[in-house]
């Protein structure tokens, strides 16, 4: 079997970051974006240097639809196929319905979702070309929701618009694609231990958030499981909370 490559978005820290590392250590080659070019650049020198194995990098804004073209032209230029997409970066934003600014809002529909489609968009003859090329596995895209986009938060309503939304589109991908190879799920979890969650850390340690870790090994596992076997979405929950909150 030809290697299996990934292009994986908001690649240089966080979440983005340890799903990288791990599909590395599957045996991925991979391609990854970010928006600075100096520290997506170090981090790829490192992990080429870490796993021995194929890291191209792109940098681009997200909101930039150049970018985003820019960024799948390179996976293709490199591999000529694509085994998984993984949509992992996005925009959060906090404030109540009645007051959010609406240029803050389009902001964040831009980012959260527009730019996820683009990415699906421009990614899927590659997908097909993986599924194609791949009888076991197909192709995979995972897209990182959060569970405010499955139960409603405070102040939170917009980003958890959007991230619902973003799963929907991930339901609606399987419908269309799934019989010819192609599978996707949308990973919704609370407060994940990063910079994006740095904010709560005077209501909730970061001991008590979900380690990025545990995220890349969902996703290391949804791409090692066979095309016949779909998951469209998947809930992670902080231990100690109610399961339904943030």
């Amino acid at each position: 079997m030809a290697t299996r490559t990934a292009l994986i978005t908001g690649a240089s820290r966080g979440i983005g970051l340890a799903i990288a590392e791990r599909l590395l250590a599957d045996g991925f080659d991979i391609t990854i974006s970010a928006r600075d070019p100096e520290k997506l650049a170090a981090v790829a020198e490192r992990l080429r240097e870490r796993s021995g194995r194929r890291v191209v990098a792109l940098a681009g804004e997200l909101g930039d639809p150049s970018a985003v073209e820019a960024v799948t032209q390179a996976h293709h230029e490199a591999y000529g196929a694509m085994s998984a997409l993984v949509l992992n970066a996005g925009v959060g934003t906090l404030g109540s319905i009645g007051e959010i600014p609406m240029n803050r809002f389009q902001k964040v529909v831009d980012l959260n979702l527009r730019a996820p489609l683009h990415y699906l968009q421009q990614s899927l003859p590659l997908l097909r070309k993986g599924a194609e090329a791949d009888e076991v596995h197909g192709a995979k895209v995972v897209a990182l929701a959060s569970i405010t986009g499955v139960f409603a938060e405070p102040q939170l309503g917009i980003y958890g618009a959007t991230k619902a939304a973003l799963s929907l589109l991930i339901d609606t991908l399987n419908i269309e694609q799934s019989a010819s190879g192609i599978t996707g799920t949308s990973i919704a979890p609370a407060y994940v231990d990063t910079d994006m969650a740095a904010w709560k850390h005077g209501e909730l340690a970061p001991e008590s958030m979900i380690p990025t870790s545990d995220v890349a090994e969902l996703v290391g596992a949804l791409v090692a499981m066979n095309r016949r076997t779909l998951i469209g979405q998947v809930v992670m929950a902080r231990s100690g909370s109610d399961g339904r909150r943030a």
